[in-house]
């Protein structure tokens, strides 16, 4: 008879736990109880084949992202070599280089990402990517989002992990590195930050804004979301899809994935976010990325046993010739582990199983340690780091005895959107525009914004103090509040309910009204022009106004529930008079809007039976011609029929419908009207493609698209050669070759060459007037010192 000792149970209950803690996470707490331990958990060695997987995949990726995203194939208009528009890096200190040097960087930056890709001179190319990246990233903030971040520090990750070590070029050269283990901080690191990439997004997302359903209002309309249509409402779609999906999605995915049981379903949900997002946002080439990603999640080994199971012999090995990896010198190996390897690794020669072991450390060295410390710095860097509709105008003082208020066009010297919504550019903004005013010949001067934003559906409200000298007494600071900016009105978030119903009581009356809902604070005032074509009320919803009529020079008081007509082509003045912030709305009818879509109206019947009559036509000409056949043929003669009649034809116009008067501009109704015409026509009849036809025109679409951003990138570089050797004029090689043959280009270069043509004139223009200015201000100055 067997006493069971109670001591024992406790030791087998404690073994079978840690057995089962490794098989789900890969490691026990036996692995934290020293450093040693620890250094032999994090350079334990795993396959190499996931970790090639990804850099191979992420190298193609950034290869289609440089020409288009980073900007590479119209590096000419981003760079100009012209102190023309306002620059917003994050140290000051860091400028752009001159255009044929910038698209040199950016060749380097290619030259990284295809090196990445080959697994080619892998070190020396990680390095030149990643340092080319930061750069281009660093200098324009107004570009920043999440997706660039994260690829700036993926590539920091591939310096320092050994991704060559399967199915590179470096590997067949170099039989040291030739399929060798790669230690297990590797993984360790990629996989922490694809998941801090889903987390940290889910933690925001438990915004009340997000929850509630305000952040992302309009995307339950696209498309993509058709088949969910049949049983929800947009309304459902946005909140419960968009929204509460979303959010339990990005807190979650990344610990679903990490579990073998639990993966299968995080595969179809998270490629399904992604390929959504891809159709719902324009974010190049990140939700493809984000799918890159994740087979880094899956058994480090899954290449090799895939391409051995699922291909014929003579074709797995040559992709994969040995059953295990030999040995690493970056990776910890215990005595147990080397024999066991080496009696299944018996498809290796005995002499690469020799040369192998003399890599195969038991001790730890100083790369161990040195990489382990650098691995815990990166972890708790990541874990900490990311935790740290408007309107705008910029107003000018002159601070001379004799004062002058001057307004600038907020876009001047700037094309970005995103200063206005960050202190720190703001501040850099109106830096930037002192200068160049100096440059003009204006000294001494007051520089004041005002910033108007709706946040998630909220009222419009003052984003900054008007009456702060931006120059002068603007202060900013990442370690310290910044006392102009003015609060978000959160107490009036209950208002957003009450604004969706009255914009939904007033379009039910007429589809061609417009709301504005605007909040204001105590002491300030809004100054508002009202186009010509709009007939305009203002309606208090809370708080007290008073409206200035300036050109009638009169005034209003406004209380809870009163409205007033506002005169159209005309300025007027809203002050804030109550002690608490003000909200009013602005009811518009605008009647452009009233003719042009009695214009659409008409035009649509119009097309309708012209479109019917002439499908009718050709099949009874052509009746063994397909549906998709029919529908072109037709298309083409109704695009004949169009363009052979005017405008006015075609809609049957009235002279006097065709007279331009202040309330309705007949012209700019007309271009509108026909600059969409064929757009639309085009678009209604794709629905009648199949789906097989419609992949097929998205997919050449997209090839003639990236093959032309290659070409383009490919004569840059050809540019810039030319000019830092031979001192040819790199702007001039550019035009000649992108910029005179309007009809060669595509929709994009012609926007792009319309934005260079006004930035050289914008620059010409300044040159020209620069010297005038300057001679004015000074006989001015003269005439007051008299």
């Amino acid at each position: 008879m067997s006493v069971n000792h109670p001591r024992t149970k406790k030791t087998d209950v404690k073994k079978v736990s840690m057995n089962t803690m490794r098989q789900l996470f890969g490691f026990d707490f036996t692995d934290f109880q020293s450093w040693n331990s620890f250094l032999k958990l994090m350079n334990r060695p795993e396959d190499p084949s996931s970790l090639a997987v990804l850099r191979i995949l992420f190298g193609i990726l950034m290869v289609l992202d440089i020409p288009q995203e980073r900007g590479m194939s119209h590096a000419d208009i981003y760079y100009p070599n012209e102190d023309i528009e306002c620059q917003f890096p994050l140290f000051n200190f860091l400028k752009p280089l001159r255009s044929e040097y910038m698209v040199l960087i950016y060749l380097t930056m290619f030259i990284g990402a295809v090196g990445i890709t080959l697994g080619l001179f892998y070190r020396l190319s990680t390095i030149l990517f990643t340092i080319s990246y930061w750069y281009i990233f660093l200098l324009d903030k107004t570009s920043w989002n999440n997706h660039s971040y994260l690829y700036g520090l993926i590539g920091f990750q591939l310096i320092l992990f050994d991704a060559h070590r399967f199915w590179s070029l470096d590997g067949l050269f170099k039989k040291k590195i030739r399929d060798s283990h790669v230690p297990l901080w590797n993984y360790t690191l990629i996989r922490f930050q694809i998941f801090v990439v889903y987390f940290i997004a889910g933690l925001k997302k438990t915004d009340l804004d997000w929850v509630t359903g305000y952040s992302m209002d309009t995307l339950g309309k696209h498309w993509i979301f058709l088949p969910f249509r049949s049983f929800m409402t947009i309304e459902q779609i946005t909140l419960i899809l968009v929204h509460i999906c979303g959010l339990i999605l990005d807190l979650f995915i990344g610990f679903i994935l990490f579990f073998d049981r639990s993966r299968p379903i995080g595969i179809l949900f998270c490629s399904s976010f992604h390929l959504m997002n891809s159709q719902l946002f324009s974010i190049g080439m990140f939700p493809y990325t984000m799918l890159a990603t994740i087979p880094i999640f899956f058994h480090n080994d899954w290449p090799r046993k895939f391409i051995r199971n699922k291909f014929p012999k003579f074709i797995s090995l040559l992709f994969v010739k040995n059953d295990t990896p030999q040995y690493s010198e970056a990776c910890l190996y215990s005595k147990d582990d080397i024999k066991v390897e080496d009696q299944t690794n018996t498809r290796l020669k005995p002499s690469i199983i020799t040369r192998s072991m003399k890599y195969a450390h038991t001790k730890a060295t100083f790369r161990h340690k040195f990489f382990t410390i650098i691995s815990i710095l990166y972890l708790m860097e990541q874990s900490f780091l990311p935790y740290s509709h408007f309107i705008t105008k910029v107003s000018l003082q002159n601070k001379n005895d004799k004062q002058k208020l001057h307004y600038l066009n907020p876009n001047k010297w700037s094309t970005a959107k995103r200063w206005s919504s960050h202190a720190d550019m703001i501040v850099q903004y109106a830096q930037c525009i002192g200068k160049k005013l100096n440059e003009h010949g204006y000294d001494n001067v007051e520089l004041k914004f005002d910033i108007w934003r709706s946040m998630n559906g909220r009222f419009n409200q003052r984003q900054i103090d008007p009456r702060i000298d931006l120059l002068n007494e603007a202060k900013w600071s990442a370690f310290s509040d910044t006392s102009w900016l003015k609060p978000l009105l959160t107490n009036l978030s209950d208002w957003r309910t009450r604004m969706q119903q009255i914009e939904h009581d007033l379009s039910n009356k007429s589809q061609n009204v417009l709301v504005t809902f605007v909040a204001d604070f105590p002491d300030l005032h809004l100054e508002n022009f009202i186009p010509y074509d709009l007939n305009t009320t203002i309606e208090v919803l809370e708080g007290k106004v008073i409206v200035e009529y300036l050109k009638e020079k009169k005034n209003v008081t406004l209380n809870v529930g009163e409205k007033a007509s506002v005169p159209n082509g005309d300025y007027h003045n809203v002050y804030t008079i109550s002690p608490n912030p003000s909200c009013y709305m602005y009811v518009y009818i605008n009647q452009s809007d009233v003719e042009m879509f009695t214009l659409w109206d008409k035009y649509h019947n119009i097309s309708d039976k012209l479109l019917n009559d002439t499908i009718d036509k050709n099949r009874l000409h052509y009746p063994e011609m397909e549906e998709v056949d029919l529908v072109r043929l037709t298309y083409e003669n109704m695009s004949k029929q169009i363009h052979n009649k005017s405008f006015d034809e075609l809609l049957n116009l009235s002279k006097d419908q065709l007279l331009i008067n202040n309330k309705t501009n007949w012209a700019t109704i007309s271009s509108t009207f026909e600059k969409n015409m064929n757009k639309s026509i085009s678009k209604r009849l794709q629905y009648k493609l199949n789906w097989k036809e419609k992949t097929h025109k998205r997919f050449k679409i997209f090839v003639n698209k990236k093959s032309t951003q290659f070409k383009r990138c490919y004569h840059m570089v050809l540019f810039a050669l030319r000019s830092v050797f031979l001192q040819e004029n790199f702007f001039q090689l550019v035009q000649d070759k992108f910029y005179n043959d309007g009809d060669s280009m595509d929709h994009h270069e012609i926007e792009m060459a319309t934005l260079k043509r006004t930035k050289q004139r914008d620059t010409k223009k300044a040159r020209g007037d620069k010297s005038n200015r300057r001679d004015s201000t000074k006989s001015s100055s003269k005439k007051k010192k008299n």
